[in-house]
């Protein structure tokens, strides 16, 4: 009689169960997980044992203060994480069902180039659209960003990523072409036809180092033996701009970050490297808000992968043979390291 009323008692609570179970899983601690349930310790622990009692499987190995999902644990992660969060977003996808997405707020993950180049029209014109819903940015970049996504601090990214991890889903929305880019009246901005060789001669200005921007230049010039000079490095398009006007140096960004009235030469360089994209950046399993569904259908129709982007050249620029959407670079090496972060 009472293993039934523990199996019932363990059916009644089994929600609960699951969601201290999945905070103790996404964090790999007991004591996270009872301060984000507002439990405590003994009372998580006690509800992962109903768990593993109820499923007859260990979900966790225990290693001191450490704890790490086992196969088992793994697969009911998988499971019960879409649904606990399900559940738990009904309050909230309810009130704007019936509001008509007149209320919410939305939380999205976005480097410096996606909140500078590519979101504020598509914010201003859902903002147009439902006054009510709020926005929060976060300028994160690089694993930061999508350390955000799998904590649930946010709701998307929207950014670059090369290579896609398994538990995230990307979706390419934007392309844009690489772009040498040097002071009005460098050498370089005189030459009928600028090659890697040309600017291995002068000093460089480019993104930090952990970024692909920075990985990527320095592959292709590995790839052509050839060496270059890295005298500042800067985050953010807008500071690397600024400081190739000041003289310091030449740089390659991506033509998201141009817009033709910057006191600079800007040549196409799809020769030496790939087009760059930025899309939309979900994590696997979890479930949307309406205002985030409506928000993610509004980028995917401004999307720009349909067509080229404008060239953006100074007067001084006439097209250059090569320079057309034929002769391309490669896609993205596979020697360069860990390419699996939002970048700018």
């Amino acid at each position: 009689m009472s293993r039934i009323t523990s199996s019932r008692e363990g059916r009644r609570n089994r929600l609960h169960n699951l969601r201290s179970f999945c905070l103790a899983a996404q964090f790999g601690s007991i004591s996270k997980a009872a301060e984000l349930g507002g439990l405590s310790q003994p009372t998580v622990s006690l509800q992962i044992q109903a768990l593993e009692a109820e499923f007859q499987a260990t979900l966790f190995q225990r290693r001191g203060p450490k704890i790490r999902l086992t196969p088992d644990g793994q697969a009911l992660y998988e499971l019960a994480r879409p649904l606990v969060e399900g559940i738990d977003a009904l309050p909230s996808a309810l009130l704007a069902s019936r509001q008509g997405l007149a209320t919410g707020r939305l939380e999205i993950a976005a480097g410096e180039a996606t909140l500078l180049y590519v979101l504020p029209e598509v914010v201003a014109a859902f903002s147009r659209s439902h006054p009510g819903v709020e926005f929060r940015l976060h300028n994160a970049t690089g694993l930061d960003g999508l350390k955000l996504l799998r904590n649930d601090a946010v709701d998307f990214a929207v950014g670059s990523l090369i290579e896609v991890p398994d538990d995230l889903t990307y979706i390419p929305t934007f392309s844009y072409d690489p772009m040498l880019i040097t002071p009005m009246d460098h050498p370089l901005s005189r030459l009928a036809r600028v090659t890697l060789k040309d600017v291995a001669e002068y000093p460089m200005i480019l993104p930090p180092r952990h970024l692909t921007t920075w990985r990527m230049v320095d592959f292709v010039f590995r790839k052509y033996h050839l060496a270059h000079r890295v005298v500042l490095e800067a985050g953010g398009w807008e500071v690397i701009k600024r400081y190739v006007a000041a003289g310091l140096g030449v740089s390659i960004v991506t033509a998201i970050c141009l817009t033709g009235q910057e006191p600079l030469a800007a040549i196409p360089f799809n020769r030496y490297f790939p087009r760059r994209t930025y899309g939309i950046v979900l994590r696997k399993g979890k479930p949307l808000s309406p205002s985030a569904v409506h928000f993610l259908e509004l980028i995917k129709a401004r999307a720009n992968l349909s067509r080229p982007p404008a060239r953006r050249r100074s007067a001084a620029h006439p097209a250059r043979r090569g320079d057309e959407p034929g002769r391309s670079a490669p896609s993205t090496p596979e020697e360069s390291p860990d390419p699996r972060r939002l970048d700018h």
